[in-house]
């Protein structure tokens, strides 16, 4: 099995040392840094080439959004899973917008953390189901910013790939139900993209719930 490598960006010590002791339990996680803010993550980044940050998103300096941002601009494939204490749906939509392929709470089970790193290295998203419900739930929520119309097209096999997509099934699963190809899979997602202004699917999915393309939670 491939070593994912491993960069922890969280301003508090005693976080990253949990992390540290919880990521070395995995014989195919290594750590291979540490940083205080986001600053510190996107120099970091430059010279170690991690597979996946984990990004806390409140950090004195630069904080963890701004820096995911920066590094979605630079490069658009990192994996980037935001580990947070902030349950707040603004910051999990905007993170997961600027790119991010994951949404963790700091007190989350040890699996659940180890099942998003491993899909993010694989470029895949996976998002919790809470996590998915309250992204969905945006979706024309009173008092919310976010409209349902949008004015996008997608074909009905563009919905059918979109919501599998939002279930949390892989390309291969996907081909597999619909009877098609993994090739046709990809190029269906590559439509979406372009006509949501994405370039990765959590950020599909959280653009396409706050348009209306996908059923509320």
């Amino acid at each position: 099995m491939p070593t994912i490598r491993i960069l922890i960006a969280d301003d508090h010590l005693i976080i990253r040392q949990g992390l540290r002791l919880i990521i070395e339990t995995e014989p195919d996680f290594e750590l291979v840094g540490e940083a205080k803010d986001g600053a510190e993550a996107l120099q970091l980044w430059g010279g170690l080439n991690p597979d996946v940050v984990l990004m806390d998103l409140r950090m004195p300096g630069m904080d963890g959004l701004t820096a995911i941002e920066r590094l979605h601009v630079s490069h658009p494939g990192i994996a980037v899973v935001i580990l947070t204490t902030f349950n707040e749906d603004d910051l999990m939509l905007r993170g997961l917008r600027a790119g991010a392929r994951g949404y963790l709470l700091k007190d989350t089970g040890r699996a659940a953390l180890f099942d998003t790193i491993r899909a993010a290295a694989r470029g895949e998203t996976l998002l919790q189901p809470e996590i998915m419900t309250r992204v969905l739930s945006q979706a024309g929520h009173p008092g919310s910013n976010l409209q349902p119309s949008s004015g996008i097209e997608l074909t009905g096999r563009e919905h059918e790939v979109l919501q599998s997509v939002a279930r949390g099934e892989r390309s291969k699963e996907i081909a597999a139900r619909l009877g098609i190809s993994e090739r046709t899979v990809k190029a269906y997602l590559a439509s979406i993209y372009n006509k949501l202004g994405v370039d990765s699917r959590a950020a599909a999915i959280a653009i396409a719930a706050q348009k209306g393309l996908l059923p509320g939670g």
